[in-house]
């Protein structure tokens, strides 16, 4: 939510932890310490000084949400078999591989999707598989297509 607001007003150089808390309805010392992640990240630049503040530190389009993630809470994992953990019931687990795969595929589509795509409009549409049903589909319509 905070990188929303930084890349949705990049007009205004510079954004401070007590205007960030504001327009997030965040308390500062959160503000504060996830801005401090998120320049740890690489995904924000500080500024010191009377006038300073935090910038982007790459165009929101080079940002993926998957990157975003993992920055604050860790390597995305629907669940703990869909990493390398090894769990007390792994060799009986029907669902271990499928989890993975899973996995694999919603973090693909996290890796996709950009800190640009999440401050413009996202369309859900479908598409109708061989079964007849139908499956949603994200459908840029800030001009981005994936």
């Amino acid at each position: 939510m905070l990188l929303g607001h930084v890349a949705r007003n990049q007009s205004r150089t510079l954004h401070t932890v007590r205007d960030l808390a504001l327009e997030s309805g965040l308390p500062v010392p959160t503000v504060g310490k996830l801005l401090r992640i998120l320049q740890q990240g690489g995904f924000l630049v500080s500024h010191r000084g009377i006038k300073g503040g935090y910038s982007l530190a790459r165009d929101a389009q080079e940002i993926s949400v998957s990157d975003i993630i993992a920055a604050i809470e860790g390597p995305v994992a629907l669940t703990d078999c869909s990493t390398d953990v090894i769990c007390d019931f792994e060799r009986g687990c029907p669902v271990k591989h499928n989890q993975q795969i899973i996995n694999r595929v919603v973090k693909g589509a996290l890796e996709k999707l950009t800190l640009y795509d999440l401050v413009h409009p996202l369309q859900v549409t479908a598409i109708k598989i061989s079964n007849g049903n139908f499956i949603p589909t994200l459908s840029l319509t800030s001009g981005r297509t994936q």
